[in-house]
């Protein structure tokens, strides 16, 4: 079933894919709700959206901070009823410099997990008495596998990832969709730090396209490009004994 979207909510809509969705989205008869932390980028996103005919509304919003959430989410359903979420937020961080602070950690799992949960529980009863809307949880190809170079990363995509796959089949009676994003390299800020090959490293516009089609078949994972989704996957599905040699060599990330 193909799902037109009209009023669509977006964290960590500031920059890198947040950011590229709200201007894939943005067009007449839409509705979009965005939120991040930088207002002065937002500010800038919601001039570019409403020039493409979106109506939009933007909230200077910390993802970890779960009441603030919830109330920004349902002021969004009451100005119109939301039918994408899109839990995008997401911080990330490596071992480069050494191993991974008990704050990085910490930090990473509070806006990669909290934020995610801070989004789609306040959505779920919402979309729940309207009888239907989708929801789109950013995990990542990482998430198939703990890397030593980004272990605090790998493991809360890897916790989004589980969870929103246990999620869509427990809301599909509710009318409600899931979908898991796992992308690969995308170029965004969160990849521009990388100083290490990136394998099929992708433009944003590229990404949305393929995350739009995917959400509006309501796609249970929506895991791109091929080649490395395929690559990931085996890494995750292969026992650690087989894979450890490979996983210590790869680069350390930033």
């Amino acid at each position: 079933m193909i799902r037109p979207f009209q009023s669509i909510l977006i964290t960590g809509a500031s920059s890198g894919l947040g950011a590229a969705l709200a201007m894939g989205y943005a067009g007449p008869g839409v509705t979009l709700h965005l939120g991040a932390r930088r207002g002065d980028l937002l500010g800038d996103l919601a001039v570019a959206c409403r020039a493409k005919g979106a109506e939009v509304s933007v909230r200077i919003i910390d993802v970890t901070v779960a009441a603030e959430m919830a109330l920004w989410i349902a002021e969004a359903h009451q100005l119109r009823a939301l039918d994408l979420v899109i839990a995008n937020a997401g911080i990330s961080g490596g071992t480069s410099n050494g191993p991974e602070s008990d704050m990085q950690v910490r930090a990473i799992f509070a806006v990669n997990v909290d934020g995610v949960l801070n989004t789609v529980l306040p959505a779920i009863p919402l979309m729940s008495k309207a009888g239907r809307g989708q929801i789109a949880i950013m995990a990542s190809l990482a998430g198939h596998r703990g890397f030593p170079s980004a272990p605090a990363y790998c493991g809360s995509k890897a916790a989004v990832k589980v969870w929103g796959e246990g999620l869509r089949g427990e809301l599909a009676d509710l009318g409600i969709g899931v979908s898991v994003i796992m992308p690969g390299f995308v170029t965004t800020a969160m990849t521009a730090v990388n100083d290490f090959p990136m394998p099929f490293l992708m433009p944003p516009e590229r990404a949305v396209a393929i995350i739009k089609r995917g959400l509006a078949r309501n796609k249970a994972r929506i895991a791109f490009p091929l080649a490395t989704s395929f690559i990931a996957w085996l890494l995750g599905a292969l026992s650690p004994a087989m894979t450890e040699w490979l996983v210590r060599a790869a680069p350390k990330k930033r």
